[in-house]
């Protein structure tokens, strides 16, 4: 069986999930220029495409991190929003944008959710599926 990526708008995503009709899509790149093996420092963009594939309009509130690296040390991370913005998602809309995160090790992997709100003011979350952060030379394992 072989794996095939979530394609939009001819990007691979080789990490997705639907939560609430809301699918949340993640390509990762390592950033060789930004990184510095010789200070434990390994550095990652990633870039989050969350479709509302609902009826209703929803828009993002929060967002929660949890980024652990190949020794176990956990950071977490909780915000208004993302990149400064709340975004509003219209039925068959999406959203996406590009972050970045370092770690003290060279493999990790990042996964949090995002709370919503719907147009009745009600408060739900949406998971952001487990995304690995491996260097190149690392063999990649895909959840």
């Amino acid at each position: 069986m072989s794996f095939k990526p979530y394609i939009k708008d001819n990007v691979e995503y080789y990490y997705t999930k639907i939560t609430n009709d809301i699918r949340v899509s993640v390509k990762t790149n390592f950033l060789n220029d930004q990184s510095n093996e010789e200070n434990n420092l390994w550095v990652w963009s990633y870039h989050i495409l969350i479709e509302n594939n609902g009826d209703n309009l929803v828009q993002l509130i929060d967002r929660y991190w949890k980024i652990t690296d190949e020794s176990g040390y956990i950071k977490e991370v909780r915000g208004s929003g993302v990149i400064g913005l709340q975004p509003s998602i219209k039925p068959g809309d999406f959203f996406k944008y590009s972050s970045g995160t370092p770690l003290n090790k060279s493999s990790g992997f990042m996964t949090g959710n995002f709370r919503m709100i719907n147009q009745k003011k009600e408060s739900f979350f949406i998971d952001v599926p487990i995304f690995s952060l491996d260097t190149p030379s690392i063999n990649k394992i895909l959840n």
